[in-house]
């Protein structure tokens, strides 16, 4: 079991670290060919579109991996029970987009420009969720080499499309350009299923009874994803309402609409970005600790899982200095070489002692997740969405700019981890 874990972890970080400099590339040439106007656009529209991929997904891929990784069910029934939840959500999601994308645009992110943005992004959700539940399936297997293969040629193949195709759009408009970046997606969701086909096994039989809606499995497939997408759901809408809040108040306060956007575009495209580059490593510990946690768990074996639990901590907190650190005192040369650019160094400056403890936030959720506990994260998620925002909005009130924003996500850190800690610790000596 430990060979395993530890094996699982392995690649998916070897695998993470090839994804993550493709994505560095995909990154520096993408930024390049769109400049700073498209940077802020496509930041200015991340925090829906990433709300969109939340309730699109419905937190399938843990769902699934924690439901196959038990083996409770065949793992065909979970699949077929899932996509059947995926097709009905997805056109329900489309159609309230379609219809409200301009009204989206115009009165809540104040700039109409950004709803063809909005749609191309709902076009997007279908494909993303199906290549989801693929991956929740060979993560409850815990066969991590296809998904790591799979990221790996995905982000070949959309550098690729990056390279060949984009300059060709932005000769039309830094819009359309944007707009094709977004597309890029379908085509790279796609390929990306194509490649796990030829990992699934070879002699499987799929009959009726397979493919046929089982109201049982689906009751326990949502019984799983629905508190945990609660929680990311709350977690999303927090970052839905970030950019609308901050645009809103910093406008009513006397800031410009092109500052706004500038350096909401740098504080996104550029600090948060580079600081959480690194996030990979703590992403596929996470992602090979929750059907080890959920296995353990199941089986009583309270000793696993404080075993577990405190490798990946330890893991994830030791990466986490080894990599803020040097992004704090080289946060310029880091900017300058990869963009091309030195916005975004001040804000870099305040918040990375504090990204120490932003890497401990994945494991300690998958834990509580593992351990059943998905409602009280849900819960804590909500707590500190209520915060960050209340904080948000009364220090952008302040004229202090994008720091308003800064304070509060350094306060929601605190205080996610801060609680989860905590539970995990009562509850493991309990």
């Amino acid at each position: 079991m430990k060979n395993k874990f530890v094996t699982s972890t392995l690649v998916l970080i070897l695998g993470g670290f090839v994804t993550k400099f493709l994505g560095f590339i995909i990154k520096i040439v993408y930024t390049r060919i769109i400049l700073e106007e498209g940077v802020s656009l496509h930041s200015l529209i991340m925090p829906t579109y990433s709300l969109l991929i939340t309730i699109a997904t419905l937190a399938l891929p843990l769902a699934i991996s924690k439901l196959v990784a038990e083996e409770k069910y065949p793992s065909l029934k979970i699949i077929f029970s899932s996509i059947v939840i995926i097709i009905l959500v997805n056109v329900i999601l489309m159609g309230i987009m379609f219809i409200s994308s301009s009204f989206l645009a115009t009165h809540l992110l104040k700039n109409k420009n950004v709803t063809i943005l909005l749609l191309a992004c709902t076009l997007t959700l279908p494909f993303i969720s199906i290549s989801s539940i693929v991956k929740g399936y060979f993560f409850g297997k815990q066969r991590s080499f296809p998904y790591a293969l799979s990221n790996a040629l995905e982000q070949v193949l959309r550098l690729l499309l990056i390279l060949f195709f984009l300059p060709h759009f932005m000769e039309k408009g830094v819009l359309v350009g944007v707009t094709a970046f977004i597309l890029f997606n379908i085509v790279s969701e796609l390929f990306s299923v194509v490649v796990f086909l030829f990992f699934l096994p070879k002699k499987v039989m799929i009959c009726k009874n397979d493919i046929r809606p089982d109201m049982k499995t689906i009751r326990e497939v949502l019984g799983v994803s629905i508190p945990t997408v609660s929680s990311r759901f709350i977690g999303n809408i927090g970052f839905f309402l970030e950019p609308i809040l901050l645009t809103n108040i910093l406008l009513y306060v006397g800031y410009s609409s092109e500052f706004i956007l500038m350096e909401y575009g740098a504080y996104n495209a550029y600090s948060i970005a580079l600081l959480t580059m690194p996030s990979f490593f703590v992403g596929a510990i996470s992602n090979a600790l929750i059907p080890e946690i959920s296995k353990f768990f199941q089986k009583r074996n309270m000793e696993m899982v404080r075993r577990r639990f405190k490798q990946a901590f330890l893991f994830s907190f030791l990466l986490g200095v080894f990599f803020t650190f040097p992004i704090f005192f080289f946060r310029k040369p880091l900017l300058w070489t990869l963009y091309k650019t030195v916005n975004g160094a001040d804000y870099i400056k305040v918040l990375s002692p504090f990204f120490v403890l932003f890497y401990l936030e994945s494991p300690l959720i998958s834990t509580l997740q593992g351990l059943g506990l998905a409602k009280y994260t849900m819960k804590i998620t909500f707590i500190g969405v209520i915060i960050k925002n209340i904080v948000l909005a009364v220090f952008s009130f302040l004229q202090i700019g994008i720091y308003g924003l800064i304070i509060s996500e350094i306060v929601n850190i605190i205080f996610v981890v801060g609680t989860n800690l905590y539970k995990i610790k009562k509850v493991m000596s309990s």
